[in-house]
């Protein structure tokens, strides 16, 4: 089983100036633990549900840049991209950016996006759950043209694109890892099937696989009825418990993960909700990565 770390609090005990020299050095420890994925979040504002609104929250494709260049192996991604957030066709055009500083390793995660408090404080535009699910499919094909042959005109309900030009395209062949993000079992889960490379659902912690399971039997359903091989699409979790910093408590978390393991999660990401991020991802290094990956 594959490792990320999800990077998701930016209150750091020396302030702002603190972000920058904190995250390069979680870059290169995370690469000396042998991790595979670091992520932002996609957000104007810090959740409620971690912090206060107004506390630190960075734009999550300019730090991705910053990681960039702090880093040689791991993959850089968000989880998730907004599709309320960005223009498709200049999204498709900021990853391809992000692929080839970072010598091809960017990857696309995409979600309909839910935060309504963060688009009306800046005035983004925040359509109807049916419309961000409609011009959630639109980005999907817009990315996947953009980054093909066609350079064509596209002409979608929601987006018109007059010409598809992207140069330079991804060093990535055929291109970067699209994954959407989200266990919705009607619409996401068929986005993941036509669409993507990769599914991201939740898994809750100490809950066992059970969920899990039924988000990816829903999911092989839709691979059949879209006539995608099931085995084709890589299955990753986003946990949302603690992970030990000690033996014993990473010992736990990686016998919760052979349960994951067990009913085919290729990848599990990990949140660092407070402290020292480069702490947690060296406890990783020490304590999860070598045994997590024989999964």
């Amino acid at each position: 089983m594959k490792l990320g770390v999800h990077l998701v609090n930016f209150t750091l005990a020396g302030g702002p100036e603190a972000i920058g020299p904190t995250l390069a050095a979680t870059g290169r420890a995370a690469e000396e633990a042998g991790l595979d994925n670091l992520s932002f979040m996609d957000h104007y504002l810090q959740l409620a549900f971690l912090s206060a609104a107004d506390d630190p929250m960075l734009e999550g494709y300019t730090a991705l840049g910053f990681l960039a260049a702090h880093t040689t192996s791991v993959r850089l991604q968000l989880l998730m991209t907004g599709v309320t957030y960005r223009h498709p066709g200049l999204l498709a055009k900021i990853v391809s950016t992000l692929d080839v500083l970072s010598a091809g390793r960017a990857a696309l995660g995409l979600g309909a996006a839910w935060y309504e408090r963060e688009h009306r404080a800046l005035g983004v535009p925040f359509p109807p759950l049916a419309e961000r699910f409609e011009r959630l499919e639109e980005t999907l094909l817009i990315v996947r043209q953009m980054w093909s042959d066609d350079d064509g005109p596209f002409e979608g309900t929601h987006y018109q694109l007059a010409e598809t030009i992207n140069s330079p395209q991804p060093l990535q062949r055929p291109r970067p890892l699209i994954m959407v993000g989200g266990g919705g079992e009607r619409k996401t889960l068929r986005l993941v099937a036509k669409y993507a490379d990769a599914c991201n659902v939740f898994a809750a912690a100490g809950a066992g696989p059970d969920e899990v399971v039924h988000k990816l039997d829903v999911l092989r359903d839709w691979c059949e009825r879209e006539g995608r091989q099931y085995d084709e699409i890589r299955r990753t979790v986003l946990y949302n418990g603690s992970v030990g910093q000690h033996a014993a408590g990473a010992a736990s978390f990686v016998e919760e993960m052979r349960a994951l393991a067990d009913v085919g999660v290729d990848e599990v990401h990990v949140m660092p909700l407070h402290g020292d991020p480069v702490a947690f991802v060296r406890a990783l290094g020490e304590h999860v990565v070598r045994p997590l990956s024989r999964l």
